[in-house]
């Protein structure tokens, strides 16, 4: 998938399946850009590596026979941060802390050039995967707010409404703290946590845009697609490690027992 064919998709409101990365494990990356996911998530808020981990793991992402094209989880909604993200080659980032409408005006303007952002031009490595031109670049490159805070919820019809804004994501733990959650999975907020989701999605499908949302497995993933949201995030390459080798841990000790 092209960036231009992800962007077309993704605010098309076309459901989408990714897979999400705190790891600086370039040949990792370019294997599961092989599997058939439309896009890999790397974050670089909470993931395991820095700028150089996250420009090669975009790169591993753009060999032959990726089906996948290359996101990232910035930092902080700041320029600075997104900027390097897209000139690095990026298809879109993904904004974490999004308070309000003015949080998701500044993350678009730091996508886009001017007039209409305040995008710094430098498409170091960017410009050999999406053109150097400032409107292949707004045609082919995807903005995402994450909602995940208890303003960012109050006020997500106005954050939907942005213009330029191309869709919301979800982060379930942060958010289902942010409503009164003991833990990152208490049960006792479900009930509220699943309608603070519906709202989510109805704010996006009345504003035309994506809405995704961060999951732990492909069935919760697709739970989440079939409910409305479109595009759904499988998280992440280190759980996933732990938890099958752990499997397989168990699996030996039993059969030695045995």
């Amino acid at each position: 998938m092209t960036p231009a064919e992800f962007a077309a998709a993704l605010r098309g409101r076309q459901p989408l399946v990714g897979y999400w990365s705190l790891l600086d494990a370039p040949v990792a990356a370019e294997r599961l850009a092989r599997l058939g996911y439309d896009y890999l998530a790397f974050d670089a808020q909470h993931g395991l590596f820095g700028y150089q981990g996250m420009l090669n793991n975009l790169m591993a992402v753009d060999t032959q026979g990726s089906t996948a094209v290359g996101m990232v989880r910035v930092e902080a909604n700041d320029p600075a941060p997104i900027g390097r993200a897209l000139d690095a080659g990026a298809a879109g980032v993904i904004v974490p802390l999004v308070d309000s409408a003015r949080d998701a005006a500044d993350a678009v303007a730091a996508v886009r050039y001017p007039p209409l952002g305040r995008r710094s031009y430098g498409p170091m490595r960017s410009q050999l995967r999406i053109g150097p031109d400032p409107a292949d670049a707004h045609l082919q490159t995807v903005v995402l707010a994450m909602i995940e805070t208890a303003d960012g919820l109050a006020d997500v019809e106005a954050i939907c409404a942005t213009p330029g804004l191309d869709g919301v994501y979800v982060g379930p733990s942060d958010l289902r703290l942010a409503i009164g959650g003991a833990t990152t999975g208490d049960p006792a907020v479900h009930a509220d946590f699943e309608a603070a989701l519906a709202r989510v999605r109805k704010a996006a499908e009345a504003a035309g845009i994506a809405a995704g949302i961060h999951t732990p497995d492909g069935a919760t993933a697709a739970v989440r697609l079939a409910e409305g949201f479109t595009y759904a995030t499988v998280a992440c390459d280190l759980v996933h490690l732990q938890q099958i080798a752990t499997t397989h841990l168990e699996a030996a000790r039993q059969g030695n027992r045995g």
